[in-house]
């Protein structure tokens, strides 16, 4: 369809209002709310992460095209049932206890929810039972636990101590990031995967629900 083509281009180049018309317009011509999120605003979203991840744009050009994206879904959330939007899942996410910064992790936030993922930000200086709860009582598939500063990393660890406790290991994944960590830190404390930037977190949180 030209309209969902139309679509993507305009929130690939982060024109929010032009976003906005375009999606009233492909309502207004019965196309399908599905396809107009998917084949649309998450098709633009995809080209935006993919030129992000290869350092063709920056962030400012991310922020701009997440504005179009939230835009786009104000006329489409209704058109869903039950006002819920499809979902791959949700995913907990938190800077760890100690920790007060959040520009990485408010990033990874905004990625994969343009990705098509349900996002529960639990906010910075999270106890580590904290995303437990917050991944059970909401079902998610995943928690991101991100860190800037090498003395809160532990706290990282306990999370996995906690799900094992629990015996929700296996059915939560925990990706881990922030500038300090590594992958050997993430295999050290068996979390399941680690984003080495926000757009990687997307990769890594699509192959870990695809498995």
């Amino acid at each position: 369809m030209k309209i969902l083509t139309e679509i993507s281009e305009v929130l690939i180049n982060g024109d929010s209002e032009k976003t906005y018309e375009l999606v009233e317009e492909a309502i207004k011509e019965k196309n399908d709310a599905s396809d107009i999120l998917g084949n649309g605003l998450l098709a633009g979203m995809n080209v935006i992460s993919e030129r992000f991840k290869n350092h063709e744009i920056f962030l400012p050009d991310v922020l701009m095209s997440a504005k179009c994206m939230h835009k786009g879904l104000e006329l489409l959330k209704p058109l869903f049932v039950g006002s819920m939007i499809p979902s791959k899942g949700k995913v907990v996410i938190g800077t760890v206890q100690g920790d007060l910064h959040d520009i990485g992790k408010n990033l990874v936030g905004i990625m994969l929810e343009s990705a098509g993922y349900e996002i529960i930000d639990l906010g910075r200086d999270v106890p580590p039972e904290k995303y437990v709860e917050a991944a059970i009582e909401n079902g998610a598939i995943a928690i991101g636990l991100s860190a800037l500063l090498t003395t809160t990393m532990v706290n990282m660890q306990k999370v996995i101590t906690i799900l094992e406790e629990k015996g929700y290991k296996d059915k939560i994944k925990v990706i881990i990031g922030g500038a300090p960590v590594s992958q050997e830190f993430a295999d050290l404390i068996k979390a399941d995967a680690y984003a080495y930037d926000a757009s990687s977190s997307i990769d890594k949180i699509n192959e870990l629900v695809k498995n």
